[in-house]
C-alpha cells in the first residue's frame, strides 16, 4: 500500500476506532455502516490522489447527447490508462443524436445542471456525479443492513455493519462513481432492490413506499444498459411473490401495476437496442465465442447457415484498425450478420455442451473480478504509472479474486448451498401460510438468477470480450447474497424466520 494513498495508517486506524466506539453507543449499525461507506470512498474519490476509472472507448455512448464533450488534447492517449475528471460541455447546439437508451442519462443530466448551477457553466467535473451517487449508495447500504439487523442484538449487528463496510465499501467497486460507466448505477439499484424487498420481509417501514423503491431501481437497473433487458422479466417474475405480503386491494393494485410496467420497460430496452450495437454484439458472440473454441470453425460457420470463409475472422474485434472485410459493408449485413440471431448462437452451444462448459468456466475465471484490469484509476497529473490501479481499501477484492475458485461448477454448487440453506424457512412459512416470511428465498433466488443472466448475456452477446467489465452483475449478486447468507448465520435465521425484538406483533401476514 502506498504511503501517499494512506499517511499515517496506525493513526488513522486508532482514530477511526475511537470514533466507532463512542458512535457506536449512539448510533444503530445501519446508520454506522452507511456512514463508513460514506467517508470511505468520500477519502478515495474526493480527496487526491483522486481515484476514478479510465475510459475504455464507451463514454461518448453517454456524454455527447447528454450535452458533454471530451475536451482535453490528449484524452486519445489516456484510453484505458489514466482517469479524467473533467469535460467540456456544449455551449451552443449540440447535434449529437441518442446513441442509446439509458436510465444512466438520468444522472448525468442532473449532475450537468448542478455543475452549471454551482461550478461552471464550461466544465463538467465528474466528482458531482459521484456524489450523486455516494449519496444514494450510502442510503442503499442503509437500508440492507437496515433490513438484516433491525431489532436484532447491538453486538451482532456492529458485526454485520463491518463486514457490509469491508465488502461494500471496497474501492474496486466504488471508483465506477468516477466514470461513466453503467455499471455505476446497476451497483446502485441492485443494492435497493434487495434490500427493499427484504425490508418488505421483515416488515420494516412503510411497505408502499418500500414497494415504490423496489420498482423504481428495478426499473433503473434494467433500462441502464440494453444487455440488462433480460432482468426486467426475472424480477417480474420472482416479484410476484410481493403481490401476496399483505391482503390489501390498493396493495396489490399497485405491485401488480409495477410487475407490468417492468416488463413493459424490459420488452423496450430489448428492442430499442440499436442496431449497429446489435451488430457488435453478434460479431464478437461469434468470433470470440463460438469459432475460437470450436475444434472445426469452418464446420460450425456451416452448420448455422454461414459461409465458411468467415472463419478468418475468428480471434478479431469488431473495433480494429486493419480487418480482413468492412465490418459495416453490405456483404458483412446481409452474409454475416443476418445470418444468425442470439437464440441462434444459443442452440449451438447447446448442441455443443462441451464447449458450452468451456466457455462457461472461462466466463467464471472473470466473475469474481469486480474491477477490469485494463482499465487506470489515476490522473495522469500524478505522475503514476500507464493503468495503474489502486490498492486503497480494495483488501476484499483482491482476496477475492485471489481465492475464489473460478470455475462454473463452483459457481453452481454456491447457488445449490444458498437455495438449500434457506430452503426449510420457506417451506415452513409456505407450511404455516405466513406469505410475508416466505419473500426471502424468492428474493435470493432473483438475484442469484440475475448474476446468472448477466454471465449468460455476456457468454452470449459478446464471447470473451471484455468479461470482466459484462460480468459485473454476477460478481456484485455473488457479494450480496453470500453476504445476507453471512449475516442471517451470525443471527441464527438461516434455517428459520426469527422474529426479531418489535416483530412478534406482525408475525403473520396483515391486511
Amino acid at each position: 500500500m502506498r504511503r501517499s494513498e494512506m499517511p499515517g495508517t496506525r493513526a488513522i486506524a486508532a482514530y477511526w476506532k475511537r470514533v466507532f466506539r463512542a458512535a457506536a453507543r449512539y448510533a444503530s449499525p445501519s446508520l454506522l455502516a452507511a456512514a463508513a461507506v460514506l467517508a470511505i470512498t468520500a477519502a478515495a474519490l474526493f480527496v487526491k490522489p483522486y481515484i476514478g476509472m479510465a475510459d475504455n472507448g464507451d463514454y461518448f455512448r453517454i456524454l455527447y447527447s447528454n450535452g458533454i464533450y471530451f475536451n482535453a488534447p490528449d484524452y486519445d492517449s489516456q484510453y484505458f490508462g489514466y482517469f479524467v475528471k473533467n469535460f467540456g460541455i456544449f455551449q451552443y447546439f449540440n447535434e449529437s443524436g441518442t446513441m442509446l437508451s439509458s436510465s444512466q442519462s438520468l444522472f448525468v443530466r442532473l449532475a450537468l445542471q448542478l455543475n452549471v448551477w454551482f461550478m461552471n457553466d464550461r466544465t463538467f467535473d465528474i466528482r458531482i456525479q459521484a456524489a450523486i451517487y455516494l449519496f444514494l449508495y450510502a442510503a442503499a447500504v442503509y437500508l440492507l443492513v437496515e433490513a438484516l439487523t433491525w431489532g436484532a442484538p447491538r453486538k451482532r449487528g456492529y458485526a454485520i455493519a463491518a463486514i457490509a463496510v469491508f465488502i461494500f465499501g471496497d474501492t474496486a467497486y466504488t471508483a465506477y462513481f468516477n466514470s461513466f460507466y453503467g455499471e455505476s448505477l446497476m451497483l446502485i439499484t441492485a443494492l435497493y432492490v434487495l434490500a427493499s424487498g427484504l425490508l418488505i420481509y421483515r416488515r420494516r417501514f412503510n411497505d408502499y413506499a418500500m414497494l415504490a423503491v423496489f420498482v423504481v431501481s428495478a426499473l433503473l437497473l434494467t433500462t441502464s444498459k440494453q444487455q440488462n433487458a433480460p432482468f426486467g422479466v426475472l424480477i417480474a417474475l420472482f416479484g410476484i411473490f410481493l403481490l401476496f405480503a399483505r391482503r390489501r386491494r390498493t396493495y396489490r393494485i399497485g405491485a401488480a401495476s409495477g410487475l407490468i410496467l417492468l416488463l413493459t420497460a424490459s420488452i423496450a430496452s430489448y428492442v430499442l437496442i440499436p442496431q449497429e450495437f446489435v451488430n457488435i454484439n453478434k460479431y464478437h458472440a461469434m468470433t470470440r465465442g463460438v469459432l475460437p473454441d470450436s475444434s472445426d470453425p469452418e464446420q460450425s460457420l456451416k452448420g448455422m447457415g454461414i459461409d465458411q470463409q468467415y472463419a478468418l475472422l475468428s480471434g478479431t474485434i469488431y473495433y480494429e484498425t486493419y480487418t480482413t472485410i468492412d465490418v459495416n459493408s453490405d456483404m458483412m449485413l446481409t452474409e454475416f450478420y443476418g445470418k444468425f440471431g442470439f437464440g441462434k448462437v444459443l442452440a449451438y452451444y447447446a448442441a455443443h455442451p462441451d464447449q458450452a462448459v468451456r466457455m462457461l468456466n472461462l466466463a467464471a475465471k472473470n466473475a469474481f473480478n469486480a474491477r477490469p484490469q485494463a482499465m487506470g484509476n489515476y490522473e495522469k497529473s500524478e505522475g503514476r504509472a500507464f493503468g495503474a490501479q489502486t490498492h486503497f481499501f480494495t483488501l476484499y477484492a483482491t482476496l477475492k479474486q485471489s481465492l475464489a475458485p473460478k470455475t462454473f461448477g463452483f459457481v453452481f454448487l454456491w447457488a445449490i448451498v444458498i437455495v438449500g440453506l434457506y430452503m426449510p424457512s420457506f417451506v415452513s412459512a409456505v407450511r404455516f401460510k405466513n406469505r410475508r416470511q416466505s419473500l426471502r428465498l424468492p428474493l435470493l433466488l432473483m438475484m442469484i438468477c440475475l448474476g446468472l443472466a448477466g454471465m449468460a448475456v455476456s457468454i452470449l452477446g459478446a464471447g470473451d470480450a471484455d468479461l470482466a467489465k459484462h460480468e459485473f452483475m454476477f460478481t456484485f449478486v455473488f457479494d450480496l447474497v453470500t453476504f445476507m447468507t453471512i449475516a442471517d448465520a451470525i443471527l441464527g435465521s438461516l434455517w428459520r424466520n426469527v422474529p426479531f425484538r418489535g416483530e412478534a406483533e406482525h408475525a403473520t401476514t396483515a391486511a
